[in-house]
């Protein structure tokens, strides 16, 4: 017996035992609904999606080529589309495949204030409430599908297709859901370790099953791709993560998941001179970074702030704005002191913020970070603050030049300029590019690729084309050429807006609930039958 036949007879029982006031109500129905709604929670959620990516990770220490990929998202609609499509075009599954939920975006496009940038000035609920938004688009993007599964079903039944009704019924049993996990951007905590905590229990509430925690200040917090970032010392940092992970533990996502991200490669400030409680512990290792002087005790100032090393007096540069700095060229040792320590204090995988896509460099931290934890996994921002058609043609000339090869034709400096498309340098760039991912993933250790921005692009990108045609010479036919057509040809489920909406749901819902009373939208007259 099938699990959706198996619940009918349930739901049969308990309508039978309810008396004949009860007698309107549809078992069927009732299932229906149920399956539609599989997930009753956040919490249920992030239980499920936890247990996802835990499977996934394990894979992945078996299989290199069995790295994880997520585009970043700030409306629920982007995420299930992005589900949807994947669903479409991959054989009905969703394997390996995420969200992620960039608090960038929240920053540009979800905040009261209007758009702001990477820090942390946005409300900080708002994290939490576009990770509820995107699963109940998620939810809906499987009801939707359901929906149209049962309806197949009663077409079969009705015309007696034993066969066909079989087929049906063994995808409504075996059904994909369009719930993933998210990776959720929870920037630097927002505040101290009990503000930290607060927050991850209300993302874990909303769904999210893996955290990605930064060791930025709080209240100077950047974007990772911005100057001016500021480090706090280990202890600090190492307080949020063990604050996040008594989050997931309180709630029962025992499976949750925490990612410890370092800016520290592009980071030459902090704000603290760590406590040390020994020579040699995290905060004497935090402090030898520190660009320092040695002085004498005569050679001392009102104010000054002095730091006891090997016997010696030390003054840390200080600037203006009273931080202190690091000394040049320490990014790559503060990155793996950084990296270890985190998976010492708890954390499930690593996020290293780089200047430029690298394999070599990515590869070079992680080799030593690897050392010392063999298994250290990492999450990689393949971010649209890259420029990497010129990142990557730059490299290419680079390798060229090492190995002798004849440059004269390409102008380093200037290989952006569309001159260069079709050329052989660029056709080995893009190959490049094509490959970085699996590269990185099987040279680094690289689980999960992620773009953390990119339907803020494309958003960008298609309404400009739209907008240059429609008010244009094109006028309606930039949008019917533009789009429409488009979304017809490749079959975007989208074109019929009605029901993605959740129109045809609704008139489910109305027969249930009205039967032959129940009136519905999806008649002949209903406009999306053009459609087909």
């Amino acid at each position: 017996m099938s699990a959706y036949t198996n619940e009918i007879e349930l739901l049969e029982a308990i309508r039978a035992s309810r008396g004949a006031s009860w007698d309107a109500i549809d078992p069927e129905s009732v299932a229906r609904m149920r399956a539609q709604n599989k997930f009753k929670t956040g919490l249920d959620i992030a239980k499920y999606t936890a247990g996802v990516m835990r499977r996934d990770m394990a894979e992945f220490d078996k299989d290199k080529t069995k790295y994880t990929q997520s585009l970043g998202c700030w409306h629920g609609f982007i995420g299930q589309q992005k589900m949807i499509s994947i669903k479409k075009h991959f054989g009905g599954k969703t394997d390996r495949r995420y969200l992620y939920l960039s608090g960038w975006m929240v920053a540009a496009l979800r905040s009261e204030f209007g758009p702001l940038p990477d820090q942390s000035m946005h409300e900080k609920t708002a994290v939490a409430s576009l990770v509820a938004e995107l699963y109940t688009f998620l939810r809906q993007a499987d009801a939707r599908e359901l929906g149209g599964l049962f309806r197949e079903l009663d077409a079969a039944r009705e015309v007696c297709d034993s066969v066909a009704e079989a087929v049906i019924q063994d995808k409504i049993d075996n059904h994909v859901t369009h719930v993933v996990p998210i990776v959720a951007d929870i920037d630097a905590g927002f505040g101290n370790a009990e503000a930290t905590y607060l927050m991850a229990k209300q993302m874990i509430e909303a769904g999210a099953c893996c955290l990605q925690i930064e060791n930025q200040v709080a209240d100077e917090k950047q974007c990772g791709h911005q100057d001016g970032k500021v480090t706090v010392p280990h202890a600090d940092f190492h307080a949020k993560l063990r604050a996040v992970r008594h989050a997931f533990l309180e709630l029962g996502v025992d499976d949750g998941v925490i990612v410890a991200r370092t800016d520290s490669e592009g980071a030459g400030l902090t704000k603290e001179i760590a406590v040390v409680n020994e020579p040699g512990d995290a905060g004497d290792i935090y402090n030898s970074y520190l660009d320092v002087e040695e002085v004498a005790p005569e050679d001392t100032a009102e104010g000054d702030v002095l730091i006891s090393r090997n016997g010696k007096l030390v003054r840390p540069k200080r600037l203006p704005s009273g931080l202190y700095q690091f000394r040049e060229g320490t990014g790559h040792e503060r990155c793996v002191f950084d990296c270890i320590g985190a998976i010492n204090a708890g954390a499930d995988m690593l996020w290293i913020e780089t200047a430029v896509p690298t394999v070599h460099e990515i590869k070079g931290m992680m080799d030593d970070v690897r050392k010392v934890h063999p298994d250290a996994k990492l999450v990689y921002n393949n971010s649209p603050s890259f420029n990497w058609t010129l990142n990557f043609r730059q490299q290419t000339y680079d390798a060229w030049v090492a190995e002798g090869k004849d440059v004269s034709a390409y102008d380093r400096a200037n290989l952006m300029s569309a001159e260069y498309d079709e050329s052989e340098l660029s056709a080995v760039a893009d190959a490049r590019i094509k490959t970085f991912q699996a590269d990185t993933a099987r040279e680094a250790n690289v689980f999960h690729h992620l773009i953390t921005l990119p339907t803020y692009h494309t958003a960008a990108l298609s309404t400009d084309n739209l907008a240059k045609e429609y008010f244009g010479e094109q006028g309606m036919l930039g949008y019917v050429q533009g789009v429409q057509r488009k979304e017809i040809r490749q079959g975007i489920a989208c074109v019929k807006h009605q029901n993605m909406s959740g129109s045809d749901m609704g008139d489910d819902h109305k027969e249930y609930f009205a039967g032959e009373n129940a009136l519905k939208a999806g008649g002949a007259k209903n406009t999306s039958n053009q459609f087909g």
